[in-house]
């Protein structure tokens, strides 16, 4: 009988290839995945943070809207630990507020410093020609918007919008005493839009922050303000002063009662009380020139949890805000609006730098 040897069959060689190919697979991927698991088990990096106390740069005067309100949030970051360093409000106000503005605009890069705004950013550069445009930071966010209320002593004998307006109509040319913040600034644009419905002059005078141009009235040295409203709220709970109108389009909606018999939401607007002027302030937050995303986006997370607070809530009811928050481009688009408004009021005043 003949014995046949049994022939390797193709399954067996292909098996054996399989086994080599493998091992060369192996031998290549095993770096990869070795590195790959070093960086699975690394820490991911941290978001950027402040690295030192934070400047709370005031383009302005103590007392006023925009100190008062970078008061408030450096109070209750502080208070929820809502940053690992400290705020620390620094007030400059020099020259309008360009000091303030030019400081921020020349520490390029340095993310551990912030400036709330106001209309002195369009205003300031535009009277003065100092060298100072909105474009030279970087814009973070629009907090919120501030109303201007027509104010007078509470012993005045004006009760509403128009008779006020029919007295500085049938007075003499400057015959009426404005107090306002600043020259040439949003009081004043105010005061000359109320001079255009009158057709008579009015004289303005101006004090260094919006807490003395209340306690100016209180006193009966001036014949009005336009204020902002919590720069006189207290004054109004305490029967000193009272609110003729607001210079919105339409009324304030905090119902709280103030006084015995009146709430924000009772203030009538001007245009509707025979006085047709408007006119809304901006609370912004910028950032120096040559900051990166991350670090705007560090502030915009901050402000997120801030504008989350009960405490800020009655903030904006305390101040009668206007509640328009608005970030990004629809934030730069407005800027650029505002600065053309600005540009032609102040041209109409006869304000722009010659």
């Amino acid at each position: 009988m003949s014995c046949i040897a049994p022939r390797k069959t193709g399954t067996a060689r292909t098996a054996s290839a399989s086994s080599m190919l493998s091992a060369r697979l192996f031998r290549m991927t095993a770096p990869l995945l070795a590195a790959a698991a070093l960086w699975a088990a690394a820490p991911a990096a941290k978001a950027w943070e402040p690295t030192k106390p934070i400047e709370f740069v005031v383009p302005a005067g103590t007392g006023g809207g925009a100190d008062q309100m970078a008061r408030f949030i450096q109070g209750v970051v502080a208070k929820h630990s809502l940053t690992k360093q400290p705020i620390v409000v620094v007030n400059r106000s020099g020259g309008a507020g360009a000091e303030g503005f030019l400081d921020v605009k020349n520490d390029k890069g340095n993310a551990n410093k912030i400036i709330i705004t106001l209309s002195n950013l369009f205003t300031t550069p535009l009277a003065t020609g100092v060298p100072f445009n909105w474009r030279d930071l970087t814009p973070v966010q629009m907090l919120a918007l501030d109303q201007f209320v027509l104010w007078v002593n509470e012993e005045s004998p004006h009760k509403t919008a128009k008779a006020y307006l029919d007295a500085v109509k049938a007075g003499p040319d400057r015959g009426t005493k404005m107090g306002g913040t600043g020259s040439k600034q949003e009081d004043q644009i105010i005061s000359v839009l109320i001079e255009k419905a009158a057709g008579k002059k009015i004289t303005y005078i101006p004090y260094k922050g919006g807490g003395d141009v209340a306690v100016q009235l209180v006193g009966k040295h001036v014949d009005s303000t336009v204020n902002n409203p919590i720069e006189a709220e207290s004054h109004w709970r305490a029967g000193k002063l009272r609110p003729l109108c607001v210079f919105d389009s339409k009324p304030m909606p905090y119902a709280a009662k103030l006084t015995a018999t009146m709430a924000w939401k009772d203030i009538p607007t001007c245009a509707s009380a025979g006085l047709p002027v408007e006119y809304l302030m901006l609370r912004g937050i910028f950032m120096p020139p040559g900051v990166t995303p991350e670090q705007v986006n560090y502030y915009l997370e901050l402000f997120k949890k801030v504008r989350a607070l009960p405490e800020w809530k009655d903030f904006m009811e305390k101040g009668a805000f206007n509640q328009t928050s608005l970030t990004g481009k629809e934030f730069f688009d407005w800027l650029g609006r505002n600065e053309q408004q600005h540009r032609v009021l102040m041209r109409e005043a006869g304000f722009l730098a010659q």
